[in-house]
């Protein structure tokens, strides 16, 4: 082309030209439906949007799911799923890329779905959530019954129909759908929700859960392959039975369920008992007691009799112990007689020791005893009273001779200050002190005037040695 031709093209900036080409590919290129294998998926962003690539063995397509979309997309993206996505092409400025905004995906074919459950089930079975050990026993006889199933379909009939067959019993039913985009979040919210009851509320809380539906294709049963029915299903404090299509037919929820039923009617009949075979049951039982409790008295009275025959009889028994009474009270008088009789001949051998002149005589005896008694008694105490005097007097001397009274009679004084405490020293005596000064005929009041007049202390004696003399022994010339 001319360069006069190339100078007159129409100038565009950056963005008008992907604006352009952004109206361009969205014009042309309304919803559109691409088929392809998810390719880089790292789950969602911080965000809650979700990127990742459709390829096949010669292209690839950028995508993006935004939050709202994802949260009600019945088929979430995973890695390596083949999947038919749906939705609008547009580009991207930011990287002069084009893409599609998914707004549904669906699994591309049997194949793709049997790929993800089984991808999925290893996922769920590394975690534990299918371990034998995690499982409840089912409750004998529940006295609440929670359903989680369709209100309108016909499974609900079947439960409620051969639970009153059986054994009737109290049904809550939490209405959810069992297959579309809702299902998977209503079926998790029913099991959470029977779970959060409280036991003594307005709606009890179920003793055991029965989630439940007909038969159907792999995509139909979907629902209950989700991992937030699995989670929820495991989750559950309350024992729970998995009645999910026929008797062929495999969700993830039967394998983490505590019992998996075949079928819904399969469920009820595994849910109760039969009562009337129950109540036959207990007749027979109660008729096996009853014999049992008769054959047992009957053993017993056997036994009794057979023990009876083996004791003596009274009459054996009591022959000898009367016998041996009869001959005591034969002897009895007799030995009352010649009891009597020796002490009869000890109390006249007593009696004749204890006439009236051995009395006296002993009576004088004790009267002279006692005579003598008093007499010592009374030199002993007149020994002790002058003892005791002798000492109460000499310590009357010792009294007198250390008393401070003897040393006033003396000529001296003693000076106490006006709380009646000694005063031994004239520094004690301050001027203005009230004074009491004590004599020996009296006491007189006095107040001290001036300042004390202290005498020097005495000088101690030395005394003179002599020459040439031993310091510690004096000499002799």
């Amino acid at each position: 082309m001319a360069e006069p031709a190339l100078n007159n093209l129409m100038e565009w900036t950056v963005s008008e030209l992907s604006a352009a080409l952004k109206r361009t590919v969205e014009d042309a290129y309304g919803y559109v439906r691409v088929r392809g294998e998810i390719s880089g998926f790292k789950g969602s962003s911080p965000s809650g949007h979700c990127y990742f690539r459709l390829k096949d063995d010669k292209a690839v397509l950028e995508a993006v799911v935004w939050k709202t979309t994802l949260q009600r997309m019945r088929v979430k993206p995973e890695e390596g799923l083949d999947v038919i996505a749906t939705g609008r092409l547009t580009t991207f400025a930011g990287s002069s890329k084009y893409q599609i905004v998914v707004d549904t995906l669906e699994p591309a074919g049997i194949g793709a779905l049997m790929k993800l459950l089984e991808e999925r089930k290893k996922k769920l079975a590394a975690e534990g959530l299918f371990d034998e050990a995690r499982k409840q026993l089912l409750p004998f006889i529940p006295a609440v019954i929670g359903v989680v199933t369709s209100p309108t379909g016909a499974v609900i009939r079947d439960i409620l129909h051969r639970l009153a067959d059986r054994f009737p019993r109290r049904v809550l039913v939490w209405p959810v759908r069992v297959q579309g985009e809702t299902s998977a979040a209503e079926v998790a919210a029913a099991i959470a929700g029977f779970n959060a009851l409280a036991e003594n509320g307005a709606h009890p809380r179920p003793d055991l859960i029965i989630v439940a539906r007909g038969g159907g294709s792999l995509e139909d049963l979907w629902s209950f392959n989700e991992e937030i029915v699995v989670r929820a299903a495991a989750a559950s404090l309350i024992p729970l039975i998995s009645a999910v299509g026929h008797e062929t037919d495999f969700t993830l929820i039967d394998f983490v369920a505590d019992w998996r039923a075949p079928t819904p009617t399969a469920a009820a009949e595994r849910a109760v008992p039969v009562r009337h075979e129950l109540l036959a049951r207990l007749a027979a039982l109660e008729a096996r007691k009853l014999s049992c409790w008769q054959r047992g008295v009957e053993q017993k009275r056997k036994e009794l009799r057979l023990l009876a025959r083996t004791l003596p009889a009274a009459e054996d028994l009591l022959a000898a112990p009367r016998q041996r009474l009869d001959a005591c009270a034969v002897r009895l008088p007799r030995a009352l007689t010649a009891n009597a009789q020796l002490h009869h001949r000890d109390f006249a051998r007593t009696a004749a020791r204890l006439s009236p002149r051995l009395l006296s005589h002993r009576l004088e005896r004790c009267r002279e005893q006692t005579a003598a008694f008093g007499a010592r008694s009374r030199r002993a105490l007149i020994a002790l009273l002058d003892q005791r005097a002798a000492r109460i007097e000499r310590a009357e001397r010792l009294l007198v001779a250390f008393s401070y009274r003897a040393t006033l009679k003396r000529g001296f004084a003693l000076v106490r200050d006006g709380a009646g405490r000694p005063l031994r020293a004239a520094a004690e005596v301050a001027p203005g002190n009230r004074l009491d000064i004590e004599f020996a005929d009296g006491r007189v009041g006095a107040v001290a005037e001036g300042e004390a007049r202290l005498r020097p202390p005495p000088v101690p004696r030395t005394r003179r040695r002599l020459s040439g003399g031993d310091p510690g022994q004096g000499s002799l010339f």
